[in-house]
């Protein structure tokens, strides 16, 4: 009982030990690595910082159609920044390409969309890493609400996102 104290202690603890991006970086591209659960911010050539992420609650495999709760891969770009989040705060992801829609609308299938990187639903923003246990979102790649406002304040519209499997 008391290890398990312990370690969900030091889990909640660990946002706090990694430093705060400078105030004047600028984040010129954007890596997820679904299967290390990692979104790498990057300027240049540059690791600025890693993040800790939960991802759509059946995230193997590329995202193909509504509700498959898969979060899509390939390389897209941020097209919009949300301030009136149901989750605090998001970056919208600019899934699905034209290319993916017609594969979908070939198949007769809706391939979905409003992918974003947000925080947590608002009113469980307490919940901070605790998010990360267990993938959650509809497809989406969640972080806590102090990493998303860090990211919103730090990457402009048109940013490029890699998304790995």
């Amino acid at each position: 009982m008391i290890v398990s104290l312990v370690l969900v202690i030091l889990f909640l603890l660990q946002s706090k030990l990694t430093p705060e991006l400078d105030v004047n970086a600028r984040i010129d591209r954007i890596e997820v690595y679904k299967s290390q659960r990692v979104l790498k911010v990057f300027s240049g050539d540059k690791e600025l910082k890693s993040y800790s992420i939960s991802l759509g609650f059946s995230p193997r495999g590329d995202k193909q159609i509504e509700g498959d709760g898969k979060t899509p891969e390939g390389k897209y770009f941020i097209d919009r920044k949300n301030p009136k989040s149901a989750f605090y705060l998001n970056l919208g992801v600019s899934y699905p390409t034209e290319e993916q829609k017609l594969v979908a609308q070939k198949e007769g299938r809706d391939p979905g969309g409003l992918i974003k990187i947000h925080g947590l639903q608002n009113g469980w923003g307490w919940m901070g890493r605790l998010h990360l246990l267990r993938d959650w979102t509809a497809g989406c790649i969640a972080l806590t609400n102090g990493e998303i406002k860090e990211l919103y304040d730090h990457v402009p519209v048109g940013t490029p996102i890699f998304i790995y499997p």
